[in-house]
């Protein structure tokens, strides 16, 4: 009986190492990021494709390579929310943004000006900076689904028409209401999807990327 006792707690006190192991060796590279720049014609990403391609283009420039990247914006046809994979997400500096994607869109969530990173581990400018930066493009519900006429055209306009809705990376707005503390639905872009409208509401065509896998 004394050998079966010690062999079980033998085997217990082995399982609980290994536990220990896989969540010492859990991978915190780089897998979320805010874009350090756009695509410059405000909010014509080139689709989704095209957002997704400037995504991965600026993690293999910052050396992170190996990861499949989605940038993090609702379609017409798709919601955001089901394009970023499981998580967790890790950002420049190992710290964790969310486990999930439901962590993800809950108050449990790590964003922040300090951690919403761009790829290079910089912060990006925020309310009360000049200028400051912090609509980041989404077209998305705060749980990440999809507003279909606030996607500039899925995301392909860049004139005086359309609309994008845009959230607070550093969750600080007009007043402390949760849309103006919303990361990824703060308010829509006002004079359109052009690189000028969204700067006039304090953004830059910025967006989220996160890695699938």
């Amino acid at each position: 009986m004394r050998r079966l006792l010690l062999v079980a707690a033998t085997t217990t006190v082995a399982a609980l190492a290994a536990s220990a192991g896989v969540a010492l060796s859990q991978d915190k590279t780089m897998s979320f990021f805010v874009t350090s720049v756009g695509s410059g014609k405000g909010a014509d990403l080139g689709g989704l494709k095209g957002a997704d391609a400037h995504c991965a283009s600026l993690a293999e420039a910052a050396g992170v390579t190996g990861k499949t990247w989605h940038a993090y914006l609702s379609s017409s046809t798709e919601d955001a929310r089901d394009r970023i994979g499981k998580g967790p997400w890790f950002n420049a500096k190992g710290e964790k943004i969310a486990d999930d994607v439901a962590s993800l869109h809950s108050d449990a969530n790590g964003i922040t000006k300090q951690t919403a990173l761009t790829e290079k581990g910089e912060i990006i400018n925020g309310r009360g900076d000049t200028p400051n930066r912090h609509d980041m493009l989404t077209g998305s519900k705060p749980d990440g689904t999809k507003i279909a006429d606030q996607t500039c055209g899925d995301w392909t306009m860049s004139g005086a028409e359309g609309a994008a809705m845009m959230g607070h990376h550093d969750r600080t707005g007009l007043d402390d209401s949760a849309a103006a503390k919303s990361w990824n639905s703060s308010h829509a872009s006002r004079g359109g999807c052009s690189q000028e409208a969204l700067q006039g509401t304090g953004g830059d065509g910025l967006f989220y990327c996160f890695a699938v896998e």
